[in-house]
């Protein structure tokens, strides 16, 4: 894939200090995408991890919008990866669907993607311990409930809400945020592109 980062001095192979961010609503978690796309250049690899519902896809949603990307991010998961190219001449946004990626780094370069993925900000959900070697330097983002139900579904959650946007339950009175509807969000740079680079900003 070559090394993207070649523009950054070596400087020091420690990883950036994690960051968390307490996120209470699916818009919230939109403007950290948001947030997040404002620190990212061409050749950046996110992975995403979180349980299914988590809010992974609303956090890229929130990502294409500040890369300012074509086309609605939605989950991926029935074509892998959907390639959104930029409307304004940046990094086109290259959402990839991990979970049944079997063949990891080999199947996801037979991909059959028409842009060049170190011009590219590349996120993967679930793509933890498969692609890693897109990039020498990453960003690791892992989004948790506070409180979870049985088998990993948050308690009061609507049904459907497998992309992290929320809808009360029936009975759920005005729809105000509970404790199930909070997520926390903790962010780590690896790799000494990431060293150089204050992730703190994102919890302001």
């Amino acid at each position: 894939m070559g090394t993207p980062h070649d523009r950054y001095p070596a400087g020091t192979a420690e990883d950036a200090p994690a960051v968390r961010i307490t996120v209470r609503t699916a818009e919230r978690m939109r403007e950290l995408g948001r947030r997040l796309a404002a620190l990212l250049a061409p050749g950046d690899l996110v992975l995403l991890s979180g349980e299914l519902g988590a809010g992974k896809t609303t956090l890229t949603r929130g990502l294409g919008e500040g890369l300012n990307v074509r086309g609605a991010v939605t989950s991926p998961t029935f074509v892998i990866a959907r390639v959104h190219p930029s409307l304004t001449g940046g990094p086109a946004l290259v959402h990839v669907d991990a979970y049944r990626l079997v063949g990891g780094l080999d199947e996801m370069e037979d991909l059959d993607l028409d842009v060049s993925l170190p011009e590219s900000v590349v996120v993967v959900e679930w793509g933890e311990g498969k692609v890693e070697e897109l990039s020498e330097a990453r960003l690791q983002v892992v989004i948790s409930r506070t409180i979870g139900g049985p088998h990993g579904t948050a308690q009061g959650a609507a049904p459907g809400a497998e992309d992290g946007t929320h809808t009360p339950a029936a009975g759920g009175g005005n729809g105000a945020v509970t404790a199930d509807d909070v997520r926390e969000v903790t962010v780590t740079g690896v790799g000494s592109r990431w060293a150089q680079e204050d992730l703190t900003a994102l919890a302001r």
